[in-house]
């Protein structure tokens, strides 16, 4: 009896990420979700420049290499252009909160039927670790060595919060990959903003609360812990926007 394989979504080769980084495990929610819909031959992602840059070798599916940060306007002009198919793009806090922010809100803002997977680990993990959008009050990087100043470098950005007040928006979920529940939970937050693009509701964004236990100078586990104590408090998760759901 098989008990566990390695999910169809997903390509057999070894990932470069770091040990302990949870990009693996997101990278395997995706493609388990993909495979499950069925979605695995008519599916196009989108890998933007940070950690996740290699994302095209490890997913079954066509794939798209962005410039830095403007995977969701490659993304929208995929789908335009094939809207049969199911179009996501795979980012993280620093591509997407900096300097691809303008493209992800304003494809967000017209409701383009996309869907936006955000690994947020509150630095620049690929890079050597600088102050990230996400980067936490107080948190140490390679450019904010006495760590960030509220008032020098301003709040961390609110991701969620800020895609879940777009009208055009159809679901946004911030999920986390700290313990065994939350990856559950993850999983189920990813597949129904793929199912909510099957049905052509519009623009889907999962947050995930990451980590980067290199960057952050911790062991693996510390780090998962350093998240769920820290992160969490700041990031809470949940739904921010769900077009199925009103108050």
């Amino acid at each position: 009896m098989i008990r566990y394989e390695r999910s169809k979504g997903l390509s057999d080769v070894t990932t470069h990420y770091c040990p302990g980084c949870t990009h693996g495990i997101l990278h395997k929610l995706v493609a388990e979700v993909l495979e499950e819909l069925g979605l695995c031959d008519h599916t196009v992602g989108v890998a933007s420049v940070g950690c996740s840059v290699f994302a095209y070798e490890y997913f079954n599916t066509d794939f798209q290499q962005a410039p830095h940060g403007r995977a969701c306007a490659v993304a929208t002009g995929i789908k335009r252009v094939l809207p049969d198919r199911i179009v996501f793009t795979y980012q993280g806090d620093g591509d997407l909160g900096s300097i691809g922010i303008a493209e992800a809100i304003h494809a967000a803002n017209r409701g383009e039927n996309i869907t936006v997977i955000l690994a947020n680990n509150a630095t620049y993990g690929m890079t050597g670790g600088q102050m990230a959008p996400t980067t936490l009050i107080g948190q140490v990087s390679t450019t904010s060595q006495q760590g960030r100043n509220l008032e020098q470098h301003g709040a961390p950005l609110r991701i969620s919060e800020i895609f879940g007040q777009i009208e055009s928006a159809a679901y946004v979920e911030r999920v986390s990959l700290h313990d065994i529940p939350n990856i559950r939970k993850a999983k189920k937050a990813i597949k129904k903003a793929f199912t909510y693009q099957i049905e052509k509701k519009g623009f889907t964004m999962i947050e995930v609360i990451s980590t980067c236990p290199v960057n952050w100078g911790m062991k693996p586990k510390q780090a998962l812990d350093w998240a769920k104590d820290n992160m969490i408090p700041i990031y809470p998760l949940g739904v921010y926007k769900d077009v199925d759901k009103h108050d």
